[in-house]
């Protein structure tokens, strides 16, 4: 089942085993059982810790499937389907965390996920292509391992097509509770125990409420993390407000223009930021969403959570998010057939009928990704000719499961009440409305500034980008914006970097000519 390369890194990781372990399965007829009972096989080869067992299970037990625990223990981790993929770190720290080896998490989290109530049986649908899946299994799976009170069963949505159909799954990950949809879309450790410990937003709005920093950044991107490392190194005390720690980076699958980096993947460069953050010291505070800027002497940054922070200089990096098309039907079948991640997702739409809607880069590669697995994608575009780039152009035409309509304005989503049936769309030329078939659709037509919060404090241009100059100055005195937010052209990674470190050293030759003592 796995190649000689994977199986030595198995068998160095598996080294770390602090106690032998148990692997039960539950195996039906099939291709999908024998590939799980061959990656087993691997398994129990790799460590001699690792006891595979083939048992009799009960029903309602999902087969292929098989349960990590401790010899003599109840299961309470489960893998239904291959975890393989981006899910075969999953396998690995399951191992490693149900055996007993010690978890990358503070021990404030640690107790939290300790000290939850129960039964919470959580259930999560995953796809072996997704990058955004394997942050909520690990953290689900850690807390199952640490907490007797806790379930969990990570669910491969391409082995139990049945059951995904069944339950409207339409993107991915997406979690259940007690057989209740929980929420969907990559989530850490600290935001699911948000979600299901009512009391933690306010206790942490309370441990951060009123702290002060010489220069707050907001954002946690690509320029948000270059620009904490750059106000950290100048020695005065930096802080770091961001809902999620990566922002676009952790939806973007391959990267290839990063200098001196020839390859990698959207997930690892934002851990490497992360890291690189920390080696420094900086206060992170993550899952937290900004609210309102309030300019002064000392700069207001209020929270959604209710927590105040104040600082001498702020820098904004709070990146883009993808644009809706603002047509009826979007909203109301968004996540149930109307998608923005094509890596994620594409595997639920295997044997479908799709739609891309955009015809630039984004677009294009998300139609070509998508054709060796769905049965067709039809590409819409707006304007009279694709605006991607010639070589993606000519690989999207070598395809023969792909049309391309352009001069194409899309007018509605259609669906029958549980999910995406079609859509309707206009003929920009004679104005003749056409209506496609489709599953599912997948909206690639740029991005929007998250500057809703920024309103009437700072100047935004009309496409609400943050103003700024030659230095990352905002209107503002004192605020500084950097990145895919604000108006500097090209928004690309290494671009927001250098933004970022910009506009941390504006802040802080700001700072020096400031006469506001330095935070304590």
């Amino acid at each position: 089942m796995l190649d000689e390369e994977l199986k030595s890194q198995l068998k160095q990781y598996l080294e770390y085993l602090p106690r032998p372990i148990q692997v039960t399965a539950a195996l039906g007829e099939g291709a999908d059982s024998a590939s799980l009972r061959a990656l087993l096989d691997d398994l129990a080869e790799a460590s001699s810790k690792v006891r595979v067992v083939v048992a009799e299970a009960p029903a309602e037990i999902r087969r292929p499937s098989f349960a990590v625990h401790r010899p003599g223990e109840a299961p309470r981790v489960r893998f239904a389907g291959l975890p393989l993929g981006h899910e075969f770190t999953s396998l690995v720290l399951a191992l490693l965390h149900v055996a007993g080896h010690p978890p990358r998490v503070s021990d404030e989290t640690l107790a939290q996920v300790e000290g939850l109530a129960g039964p919470l049986h959580f259930e999560t649908y995953f796809s072996q292509s997704c990058q955004n899946c394997p942050d909520v299994v690990q953290a689900l799976n850690l807390m199952a391992a640490r907490n007797p009170n806790v379930t969990h069963v990570a669910i491969d949505g391409a082995s139990f097509a049945g059951e995904v159909e069944e339950r409207q799954v339409m993107a991915v990950p997406t979690v259940y509770l007690n057989g209740e949809r929980l929420g969907q879309g990559r989530m850490e450790l600290e935001e699911l125990l948000a979600r299901v410990d009512s009391g933690a937003s306010a206790r942490r709005a309370r441990e951060l409420d009123g702290r002060e920093f010489d220069m707050l950044v907001v954002g946690g991107g690509p320029a948000g993390a270059a620009a904490a490392i750059y106000a950290a190194r100048k020695g005065i005390r930096t802080g770091v407000v961001a809902e999620r720690f990566g922002g676009q980076v952790l939806d973007t699958l391959g990267i290839e223009n990063f200098i001196s980096v020839a390859e990698t993947e959207g997930p690892k460069l934002a851990a490497a930021l992360e890291a690189h953050v920390g080696a420094y010291p900086v206060e992170v505070m993550k899952h937290q969403r900004a609210r309102r800027l309030v300019p002064g002497e000392r700069i207001t940054v209020e929270l959604e959570s209710g927590a105040a922070l104040r600082a001498r200089s702020v820098v904004i990096a709070t990146g883009a998010r993808w644009r809706d098309m603002n047509v009826p039907g979007e909203a109301e079948y968004r996540t149930r057939g109307v998608t923005y991640c094509p890596h994620c997702d594409g595997p639920l739409f295997k044997g479908k009928r799709v739609a891309v809607i955009g015809g630039g880069n984004s677009g294009v590669e998300a139609a070509i990704d998508l054709a060796g697995v769905v049965e067709h994608v039809t590409v819409l575009e707006f304007m009279d000719s694709l605006k991607a780039d010639d070589i993606l152009q000519r690989k999207l035409r070598s395809l023969a499961n792909v049309d391309v309509i352009v001069g194409a304005r899309t007018t509605e989503v259609v669906g029958d009440g549980r999910h995406v049936t079609g859509l309707r769309y206009e003929e920009r030329a004679s104005g003749a409305l056409r209506s496609l078939e489709v599953a599912g659709i997948f909206v690639q037509i740029g991005l929007l500034p998250n500057t809703d919060w920024l309103k009437g404090t700072v100047e935004l241009a009309r496409s609400g980008e943050i103003v700024v100059d030659e230095r990352g100055r905002t209107s503002v005195p004192g605020v500084f914006a950097a990145g895919d937010v604000t108006t500097v052209p090209y928004k690309q990674i290494i671009i927001a970097t250098g933004e970022g470190a910009k506009a941390a050293l504006g802040a802080f030759d700001y700072l020096i000519r400031s006469s506001v003592p330095a935070a304590a």
